[in-house]
This record gives C-alpha cells, structure tokens and sequence, in this order.
C-alpha cells in the first residue's frame, strides 16, 4: 500500500509537471485531434459529478496553461472552479490544496493516446489523495470534425 501511495504522488506530481505527456511539448490548438480528444475526456469527468459527497474548492486540470485556459473557456462557470496546476498545493498521500483558498481539491487528467484513423483512446483520471482516486478507459470515433466518446471502462 505504501508503495501505491508513493507512486501515486509521483504521477500526481508529474501530472500537474506535465512530464511523459509528449502532446504538451507541441505548439498547442485548439483544433487539434488530441486537445478534441482530451476536451471530451474532461467534459465526461466534469460531469461525474466526483465532488458530490465532498467539498472540493477546485478542479486542477493537467496541461499547458494555453490548454487548460481553453478548457476554461469551454466550461466556463464549472463549479468548483477549474484551475491550471501550478495554483494547487500538493501534499505526499494527502487531498491537494487550492493555494487560492486553502481548501480541498481534485485534480483531472487526460493522456491521449496517438488517433488511429477515426478512433482514439485515452485515459482519465481523477486524484484527490490516496484514498480518492481512479481512471477511466475511453474509446473515441471522429464524427464531422469532433470525437465521441463511444465507451467507457
């Protein structure tokens, strides 16, 4: 468990870093596959509605800040609030903190994997500290320019 708990907090570190994630080292558009592809993902979880049982005073997003001010734009009166990464305050095992207003917080992230044609796939995830946290599998298909989400594990 302590193990887990380690390595959660690395890829929770890296996560809001934005280290392995290739897509960040382009230039970054908003018509591109992959931020089409990520904006869907995020627009799934940001309905899951996660924050229900608890309060959180944030949702942090991983990306570029041109990235996530993007994805600001396409949820603009989210609530809580999305925020770029660098405004939350992270702690080993522990739910990360909105640097903003000293209150709990979640972080999202997408990885896009390379489109195939007219299908894609990514994975979500949700952090809020060892014990709150998990992934979804998606499978996407490009219809008029988009991506739908066609199923989620």
């Amino acid at each position: 468990m302590v193990k887990r708990n380690v390595v959660l907090a690395a890829l929770t570190v890296c996560v809001l870093g934005g280290c392995g994630t290739s897509r960040y080292a382009e230039k970054f558009s908003e018509t591109a596959d992959e931020y089409k592809i990520a904006e869907a993902v995020y627009g799934f979880m940001l309905q899951r509605h996660f924050w229900d049982s608890r309060e959180y005073a944030a949702v942090f997003l991983n990306g570029s800040d041109d990235e996530v001010a993007a994805l600001i734009r396409k949820f603009p009166n989210h609530v809580p609030p999305i925020k770029p990464g660098h405004a939350a305050e992270l702690r080993p095992n522990r739910t990360p903190i909105d640097k903003d207003t000293g209150k709990p917080a979640m972080i999202f992230s997408a990885e896009v994997m390379e489109p195939t044609g007219n299908e894609a796939e990514a994975i979500g995830t949700w952090y809020a500290g060892a014990a709150v946290t998990g992934h979804y599998a998606f499978t996407l298909e490009r219809v008029d320019g988009g991506w739908n989400i066609q199923s989620v594990k």
